[in-house]
């Protein structure tokens, strides 16, 4: 089964990746406080949905990010060292912070993060772990059950 949403082009890209969710905000600084070459296991213990999980190669599904204004950075800085998600799919509007994080990603780094935005809760609330997260240029977004 399958399910298409459609939000707008934060970072253009096209892939396929599992789903990684989360209900809260992603805390960026909390989440990659110890970002190793090639993986990252979130160190948020206030996100219970992420924590102890590798959100490296992933399709981050979230609703928003929270946190210090260190977050784009973090983010960015994700991408140098490959340990950043392979995509971001926010069902609220995306932050100033994290956009320039993953926008300085696709402009800086060979790790292109595509990033969605404005999903809707709908999305948020369909889409679990694991499931097959296809992303489209146009804003696309498949969830393959």
């Amino acid at each position: 089964m399958e399910k298409i949403f459609k939000g707008r082009v934060v970072v253009p890209g096209e892939v396929t990746l599992p789903a990684l969710v989360t209900h809260g905000g992603l805390n960026t600084l909390a989440s990659f406080k110890d970002c190793k070459e090639g993986k990252n296991i979130c160190t948020d213990q206030n996100n219970p949905d992420l924590y102890g999980k590798n959100t490296v190669g992933v399709a981050l599904c979230l609703p928003q990010t929270i946190g210090s204004t260190t977050g784009g950075m973090v983010l960015f800085n994700s991408a140098v060292i490959n340990c950043n998600p392979g995509a971001l799919l926010f069902s609220k509007p995306i932050d100033s912070l994290a956009a320039a994080g993953a926008i300085l990603a696709s402009v800086w780094t060979p790790n292109n993060i595509p990033t969605i935005d404005n999903l809707g809760d709908e999305f948020l609330d369909y889409v679990k772990d694991n499931m097959t997260i296809e992303i489209l240029n146009d804003g696309t977004v498949k969830v393959i059950d």
